[in-house]
């Protein structure tokens, strides 16, 4: 039987067309400046058998499956982007009605920290959080555990969960079928499924986004290097399609904006492109060191001259960016 759909999250302007333009912002000054200040959340991390490349730590476990790295500056760019998550889904952890009392797998659980707040936030679940990197902190709530795996290899978990949670899985995964369907095994039946992830072509609405700009030179050399390494960069749209192919039922999409700045009138979007601006702006070497030097074959000095007028045009008060990212979830018959 399928279990009713709680309250959502209030509608915000995130899927309500076009974001209003804060007309209030002063755009005398055509960058941001002072706003650029970091909100971390910082965990401690435990094993440290990394590698070192361009003076960033990376995995050791399957080296070089995930060319991002997972020093304490990823750590803490992952942290915020959690809260991103969050304020996106309108201050909550999960936006499928999955029972709290169950089994819950989190895929790439990264720093840990959305399962650690699963566990808070749903005292009588039970967490697993499973990742190539073993920096998760060792205090824990009680139900909450953790176990270094690869989620693209096969799965080998005993018992099926209730709620299976995938999170910024872009560039990570080979075989997107394969990881869904996995995940559709190891539902248990009645359970829920959510997969949440980025089409990371950026977007206005205002025409403001033109050709030549350099995050949208960048975005699109990113996503040519994934598709390189036999990976997308745009899994988002897919993933509705991936969990009916699956044999998920009840699937439900929902397709948020998320805005680079604080030209959003909406004092929650303007809250989350602010936050969003210092976290792409502390993305930038992490996404483009290790790809752009040994998939596209540029030197790393290439690179950091990129990235200058990368940053620049970040910070352009008159440029409206977003990207679309895709919440969808969706049940396992009985």
């Amino acid at each position: 039987m399928a279990v009713p759909a709680p309250d959502q999250p209030p509608a915000i302007a995130t899927e309500t067309g076009h974001i209003e333009i804060d007309t209030a912002l002063d755009t005398n000054d055509s960058a941001y400046g002072d706003d650029e200040q970091s909100f971390t959340t910082s965990l401690t991390s435990s094993v440290t058998a990394y590698k070192f490349q361009h003076g960033r730590r990376f995995h050791a476990y399957k080296e070089g499956t995930y060319r991002f790295p997972n020093d304490e500056a990823e750590q803490d760019r992952l942290d915020m982007f959690h809260e991103i998550c969050k304020l996106l889904a309108g201050d909550t952890l999960a936006l499928a009605p999955f029972k709290k009392d169950g089994t819950i797998l989190d895929l790439g659980t990264g720093t840990g920290i959305w399962a650690i707040e699963a566990g808070d936030t749903w005292p009588d679940s039970q967490v697993l959080g499973n990742d190539l990197s073993p920096i998760q902190p060792r205090w824990t709530p009680p139900n909450v555990r953790f176990e270094v795996d690869d989620v693209e290899a096969d799965w080998a978990f005993v018992e099926a969960f209730d709620y299976v949670h995938s999170r910024y899985m872009t560039a990570s995964i080979a075989n997107w079928p394969r990881y869904v369907n996995q995940a559709f095994k190891f539902t248990k039946p009645g359970g829920w499924a959510e997969f949440q992830d980025f089409d990371v072509l950026p977007r206005s609405d205002d025409g403001s986004l033109k050709e030549g700009n350099q995050v949208l030179k960048l975005q699109t050399l990113a996503a040519e290097a994934c598709e390189k390494m036999g990976r997308t960069g745009r899994p988002g749209p897919k993933l509705k399609g991936l969990m009916q192919e699956a044999g998920y039922k009840n699937i439900t999409e929902r397709i948020f904006k998320l805005p680079i700045g604080m030209w959003p009138q909406d004092k929650r979007l303007k809250q989350i492109g602010a936050l969003m601006m210092v976290n792409y702006m502390e993305a930038l070497e992490a996404m483009t060191f290790a790809m752009f030097t040994s998939v596209l074959g540029w030197t790393i000095e290439e690179v950091q001259v990129f990235l200058v007028g990368v940053r620049n045009d970040i910070r352009r008060k008159d440029v409206h960016i977003y990207f679309h990212y895709h919440f969808v979830y969706g049940q396992k018959p009985e």
